[in-house]
């Protein structure tokens, strides 16, 4: 039982966390090196991870992508693409990715004479599924080692605490008076029931005893 619970605590937890990793926004520092649009491919596999298509626009199975191709200060490199989300989830309520595509265009630069920028972006990006994180501001920041605190994520994990806090706290109440007590009955039945039965082997034992009883005074006052 005690497993039990720790693998659903575990399980939950987990899920909740790449639920959050997923969909809360998260900023990189990094240097735009161009932009690009391409025809993307959409299969049951990586659908549920790209936004609906444009404001405007029918979807469909495939359809023009833009994607943002930067560089870190470390030399290693991240694919965003621009969607917009419009009104379904997740919310961010974007509906200007072409003007963020001319933004992100504007802020080009070389290794030579790189200008650093702050991307705000939700998603992950996974080479064998093809997809993006989903670029959702962009802005200019004064160099590769700017600090930025992301007060909406930490608000937003505090409050998650307490859900998770409150939902623990509902879950032990529900146990203490509907569960425990539950459990507590059936152990008193279990015990009642090992009672009788260790009465009637009792019995059994008396009566067996008896019998050989009889049997030996009988038979051995024949003898």
């Amino acid at each position: 039982m005690r497993w039990f619970k720790w693998g659903f605590w575990v399980v939950l937890i987990a899920l909740v966390f790449a639920f959050c990793h997923y969909t809360l926004p998260q900023r990189d520092i990094v240097r735009v090196t161009g932009t690009e649009i391409i025809r993307q491919d959409f299969s049951k596999w990586n659908r549920i991870f790209y936004a609906q298509t444009d404001s405007g626009n029918n979807e469909g199975v495939n359809r023009d992508l833009r994607l943002i191709n930067t560089s870190y200060p470390d030399g290693s490199v991240m694919v965003f693409r621009n969607e917009d989300t419009g009104f379904g989830w997740p919310w961010y309520f974007k509906l200007d990715s072409s003007n963020l595509q001319a933004e992100a265009a504007d802020k080009i630069s070389t290794r030579a004479a790189p200008e650093w920028v702050a991307i705000k972006h939700y998603g992950w990006r996974n080479e064998f599924l093809s997809i993006y994180p989903n670029a959702v501001t962009i802005w200019d920041v004064s160099g590769p080692d700017a600090r930025i605190i992301p007060w909406s994520n930490i608000i937003i994990y505090i409050v998650l605490a307490l859900i998770m806090l409150g939902f623990y706290r509902l879950v032990q109440r529900f146990k203490r008076r509907k569960i425990d007590p539950a459990i507590a009955q059936m152990e008193q039945k279990w015990d009642a029931v090992e009672a009788r039965a260790a009465e009637a082997g009792d019995e059994m034992d008396r009566a067996r005893g008896g019998v050989l009883a009889w049997f030996k005074k009988w038979f051995g006052a024949s003898k």
